[in-house]
């Protein structure tokens, strides 16, 4: 079991940078690949960057690519993600999640993660 804790969110105007972080309890937390996911106003939730557990591998969403890095901390049990440049259509509840998975896995999708935080508001403005 793993339970998440999304920090770091607030109001920022645009071309300013957030950094959310993601504490997480359990002893799977090592194992498991971290995902972070958003979702807009009246929009479905979406994906925006992924780490494998042993962080040899990322995966970014095309937007954000350049702009946001995901990283982890494993001796914290944590997962960030530096937010610079935002832009007002970063605009979103910012979710952190879990799963279980092999080495190299980076899951995209939603169903691929077995644990999720509460969120985290992160507002742009322009």
């Amino acid at each position: 079991q793993v339970q998440l804790v999304e920090s770091g969110g607030g109001l920022v105007q645009a071309g300013g940078s957030l950094r959310l972080s993601c504490a997480a309890s359990g002893r799977t937390f090592s194992r498991s690949a971290m995902g972070w996911f958003r979702q807009a106003p009246g929009k479905e939730r979406e994906f925006v960057a992924a780490m494998s557990w042993s962080g040899d591998n990322t995966y970014y969403r095309d937007s954000v690519k350049g702009r946001f890095t995901i990283s982890r901390d494993n001796a914290k049990n944590t997962v960030y993600l530096q937010m610079n440049s935002l832009k007002p259509e970063d605009t979103a509840v910012y979710y952190c999640a879990a799963s279980s998975g092999a080495a190299g896995f980076v899951g995209v999708l939603e169903f691929e993660y077995d644990y999720w935080g509460q969120g985290t508001q992160v507002t742009v403005s322009s």
